[in-house]
């Protein structure tokens, strides 16, 4: 029964709807692969009680079909609620936290038919791109268990990896969808800000930077579930209707223009092989009929970085000042957290306008090189998986790295102005780590980027590189 781990989100879909794959069949399957792996990849956590999986499983087999997802296993990100399971955020203030409600996301999932059999690990708080905290503990790369497997979608990166689910919801802040789907060669779609509504207690119009989106192993699996997740919500003041991305991935990419941004013109500094990797994979490009052209920097680095430094941080202090100033919660939040929080707390008004108006500046500068390329390309991190001991990395090919954040760097153009961008899987460093390529594309132009992933998907074989399985079992 195995053998369905190997087969598509939308192949396991369309199965069970025709009735020729059993739901109860494909959870036995991802449940006995959660029991031989996940003890060392530690990928799933808060899971389920076996028996009423099996159970929604067994009905999902005996009723009409429910929606897209229908019958299919999902753990759902420890960041969103889903009613009755621990959400955690990796913070022990949050240990006991059973949530009462689902998420409007995970709301949308449940009615499209999707079973929630427990929760993906994920940093305290999701800050960090490296999946380790005090109440799940730490989550290892499929590739190399010594390495890390990213964030703060790392636990559902590497629940893809391993075959324990066909589809995985994250978030990104920062890169959380796009350094762990490049970390454990698998794809992740930062949407347009707006495209898949969340649930936003306090301000929700001033903080513009994290979304929630979808992972998968194919690009087809991807535009699945975003578009169940996606979907105007007038609760949300952002969000917005848009036509299903899965309709419109036909079609080759010959005449598209591409543009190369690398390095950002030597801006971020990049481990020995990245930017090798990348550059052997992009002229795939070419052979499938696109034209890649290399661009100069086209804005300054330090004034995005700048930017995104403080609106992040503004962003974490107006979402957890109340934690820092009870000095109970404060004891138990990571330093991370504290420096977010100090740093937001310590900016004057116009200091944040200052900022915004960069993020303005370089947005419209965005949007003009979107009048001549169809999408922009970059790595999707800036250094291989790192040992799994460390917390961060402190520097990058001899440049010292001044915060906990600094070495994705290379994520944030894309993250400080809400457009989308996909992680297409890139290649393999000669210790076998994965690496990945970020499709970044003008605002809604998501379904655009998943039509790139795809033809990319079908032309090359990175993806087709599993971890060792056998290795993994506990």
């Amino acid at each position: 029964m195995t053998d369905l781990l190997d087969l598509n989100a939308c192949a396991l879909a369309a199965g069970i709807a025709a009735k020729q794959i059993s739901a109860e069949d494909l959870m036995r399957a991802s449940l006995d692969r959660i029991a031989d792996v996940n003890g060392t990849v530690n990928a799933v956590v808060s899971l389920r009680d076996e028996a009423e999986c099996m159970a929604q499983a067994r009905a999902a087999d005996q009723g009409a079909p429910k929606g897209p997802l229908h019958g299919l296993p999902i753990a759902i990100k420890d960041l969103a609620d889903v009613e009755g399971i621990l959400t955690s955020m990796g913070s022990p203030i949050f240990a006991h936290n059973i949530a009462p409600k689902d998420d409007l996301m995970v709301a949308r999932i449940r009615a499209a038919g999707a079973i929630v059999i427990g929760k993906t690990n994920t940093p305290e708080f999701g800050l960090g791109s490296h999946t380790f905290n005090p109440v799940h503990g730490l989550t290892r790369n499929p590739y190399d268990p010594s390495r890390s497997a990213g964030g703060s979608s790392g636990g559902a990166a590497a629940a893809l990896a391993t075959g324990m689910v066909s589809i995985a919801d994250g978030s990104d802040m920062m890169g959380s969808l796009r350094n762990p789907g490049a970390w454990n060669n698998v794809y992740g779609l930062r949407p347009t800000y707006g495209l898949v509504p969340l649930d936003m207690p306090g301000d929700m119009f001033s903080h513009q930077l994290a979304v929630a989106g979808p992972m998968a192993r194919t690009p087809e699996d991807v535009a699945l579930l975003l578009d169940v997740q996606a979907g105007l919500d007038t609760r949300h003041p952002h969000s917005f209707a848009q036509a299903p991305s899965g309709p419109q991935m036909g079609g080759d990419i010959k005449g598209m223009r591409f543009g190369w941004l690398g390095d950002w013109g030597g801006a971020y500094p990049m481990e020995a092989g990245v930017l090798e990797t990348c550059e052997r994979a992009i002229v795939q490009f070419g052979a499938m009929g696109a034209d890649v052209e290399k661009l100069e920097a086209p804005f300054p680095a330090e004034q995005i970085w700048q930017a995104w430094v403080g609106l992040r941080a503004w962003a974490n202090a107006g979402g957890k000042r109340a934690l820092y100033e009870n000095p109970e919660t404060r004891a138990q939040l990571k330093g991370d957290a504290i420096w977010e929080i100090e740093t937001g707390m310590a900016l004057g008004a116009m200091e944040i306008h200052a900022l915004s108006l960069i993020r303005t500046q370089w947005f419209t500068r965005l949007n003009a090189l979107f009048s001549t390329f169809d999408a922009l390309l970059m790595p999707s991190a800036q250094l291989w998986p790192f040992p799994a001991e460390w917390e961060s990395p402190k520097q990058i090919a001899g440049r010292e790295m001044d915060t906990y954040h600094r070495w994705m760097e290379v994520v944030i153009p894309v993250s400080l102005v809400g457009v989308p961008s996909l992680n297409i899987p890139a290649g393999f460093s000669a210790e076998g780590l994965p690496m990945g390529l970020q499709v970044i594309g003008a605002r809604h132009s998501d379904a655009n980027l998943l039509r790139i992933g795809q033809r990319w998907h079908e032309a090359n074989d990175f993806a087709a590189r599993k971890p060792d399985l056998n290795a993994l079992k506990a």
